[in-house]
């Protein structure tokens, strides 16, 4: 199984902008779909953005339309989440997920079989 691992969290302004990664190790990474889940304080864990394996087709939650984007680098194995005009309510734990199934885009919190630890995003007002 994949290990995930985040980075790049921490606090910003609002207005500001972070970069968030994935680096996977372990397991296979090319053929399986990545994504980006949050969870506030008090929330339940919501889907952010997928990626597909490979062409790059990406789906985002209407929250993350137009300020969000997700990315990945297969030959590092790593996926990215640019997040600008970043708003208090982004506040979260981001975490990164793979597909467990490959080849596949669900979107569902289920579809997803390896999490990271998740990095804390924190937005000032």
């Amino acid at each position: 199984q994949v290990q995930l691992v985040e980075s790049g969290g921490g606090l910003v302004q609002a207005g500001g902008s972070l970069r968030l990664s994935c680096a996977a190790s372990g397991g296979a990474f090319n053929n399986y779909a990545m994504g980006w889940f949050r969870q506030a304080p008090g929330k339940e864990r919501e889907f952010i953005a997928i990626i597909s394996w490979s062409l790059g087709n990406t789906v985002y939650a209407d929250s993350a339309k137009g300020r969000f984007t997700i990315s990945r680098d297969n030959a590092r194995k790593t996926v990215s989440l640019q997040m600008n005009r970043l708003q208090p309510e982004d506040t979260a734990i981001y975490y990164c997920a793979q597909n467990k199934v490959s080849f596949s885009m669900g979107k569902a919190e289920g579809d997803f079989g390896s999490w990271g630890q998740g990095t804390q995003v924190t937005v000032s007002s």
